[in-house]
């Protein structure tokens, strides 16, 4: 990924010398693990040293990336050196170490996942009784609580949460069972050394390699945190527009909003992972199109996971950090949400209206009429709906205090608030 793209702590966690180091931690388990090699070998196997460097050069020459660490590695062993990478084939390293990698990148991005879904929950609360429009199909529906709209967005961040926490966890799994995966070798007792030396799970039946539906779920769970992201985003870049300003994004001292046009205050975050949230779904379709291996391994899968499941880890918790700016730093424009309230002239009281008059003996249907044509002449000529009522026979006699009163769309919201975890 992109530096632009990449905080230090994920960025850390894919690096070569990351990748290669997590080679050696399994190469020295496996060590440990053997019957064979002396207390002076294994203190040797420990003490072995690798440069990224001395691996590529090697590499140049054996065209195999694990042979080339094996012989590096082996080599600064000395006589030990036989003992690493005895009976192991290069799946049972790099599918070990790979798991390494991914339990290290899941623990930032699942607490980052938590800490956003408990800063929507804070700013739910703090507007629980903040007033604004509910919009269906963009179109102004009832009055609704912002406080209310945020709950949402927190639930959906906490259950992307969970997501990732159970996909990391399933994804934590290792698999040393040799060539073909029959464990001819060294057996299963040995893998189970092996993986309990590195605190991974073991894969029941690893053929050659540990089965990509694994990796093929944690990405789908990534790509499904992007895009509850993305709807957080797309809400926040509507409520920005100039006509309806509702809700800003934090705007930072010394920020250009454009080059030509000082003006301009632009919601170039949530944009941002609005964008960045297609990359993830297109990495999602990568990961479940690894899944099928030829028999028992091939490697089709290895180039596209050296290039998704680190961007992937990396986008998803750069865009927990931006969403967590937005949620945190906006700004939240209380009068201007009231103020749009009053955009239809009362129209958005219809249902309330109808109710009414239904409760009162009317027909349903003819009710509905009524409502709709005062409704849209309220909305058209912009007279208030109230006004218009009060002159309709049809109306005659409803209670318009009761109808016309922004505190029954909330009055359970406090309610439903209490659910947030």
């Amino acid at each position: 990924m992109i530096a632009r793209y990449t905080r230090p702590e994920l960025g850390a966690v894919w690096t070569d010398e990351a990748r290669m180091t997590a080679w050696r931690d399994v190469e020295v388990a496996a060590a440990e693990a053997l019957e064979g090699p002396s207390e002076a070998d294994l203190a040797a196997i420990r003490a072995a040293t690798f440069t990224v460097e001395a691996v590529k050069e090697r590499e140049a020459v054996t065209d195999h990336d694990v042979a080339a660490f094996v012989d590096v590695l082996s080599a600064d062993a000395g006589p030990a050196g036989r003992w690493i990478h005895f009976g192991l084939t290069s799946s049972d390293v790099l599918d070990t170490a790979l798991a390494l990698q991914l339990r290290r990148a899941g623990a930032p991005i699942v607490a980052g996942a938590r800490e956003l879904a408990g800063a929507l929950a804070e700013r739910a609360r703090e507007h629980a009784g903040t007033l604004c429009v509910g919009r269906t199909h963009g179109v102004h529906a009832e009055p609704t609580s912002f406080g209310l709209k945020l709950a949402g967005f927190a639930f959906e961040a906490h259950r992307n949460a969970e997501r990732l926490e159970r996909a990391f966890a399933q994804a934590a799994t290792g698999a040393v069972s040799g060539a073909v995966g029959t464990y001819a070798s060294l057996g299963p007792e040995f893998e189970a050394r092996v993986l309990e030396r590195l605190g991974l799970a073991s894969e029941p039946v690893s053929t050659q390699v540990v089965p990509r539906d694994r990796h093929a779920e944690l990405l789908q769970a990534i790509a499904l945190a992007g895009a509850g992201l993305e709807r957080f985003s797309t809400e926040i870049r509507h409520l920005q527009r100039t006509e309806v300003r509702e809700v800003e994004e934090p705007f930072r001292a010394g920020q250009k909003g454009s080059s030509a046009m000082p003006h301009k205050r632009n919601p170039i975050t949530t944009e941002r992972i609005t964008g960045l949230a297609r990359v993830l779904r297109g990495y999602a379709t990568a990961a479940v199109e690894d899944v099928a291996l030829w028999h028992e391994r091939d490697i089709s899968h290895s180039g596209a996971e050296r290039v998704i499941l680190p961007d992937a880890t990396i986008l998803l918790d750069y865009m927990q950090s931006l969403a967590l700016r937005v949620t945190r730093g906006m700004v939240v424009h209380a009068d201007r949400m009231r103020s749009n309230l009053e955009a239809t002239c009362g129209a958005l009281f219809s249902q309330r209206v109808l109710l009414a008059l239904v409760e009162g003996g009317m027909a349903r249907d003819d009710a509905y009429r009524i409502v709709q044509r005062l409704a849209q002449r309220a909305w058209d000529d912009q007279t208030p709906l109230r006004a218009l009522l009060a002159d309709e026979p049809a109306a005659a006699g409803l209670e318009l205090d009761a109808i016309f009163d922004y505190g029954h769309y909330v009055r359970y919201v406090p309610e439903v608030l209490e659910r947030l975890p």
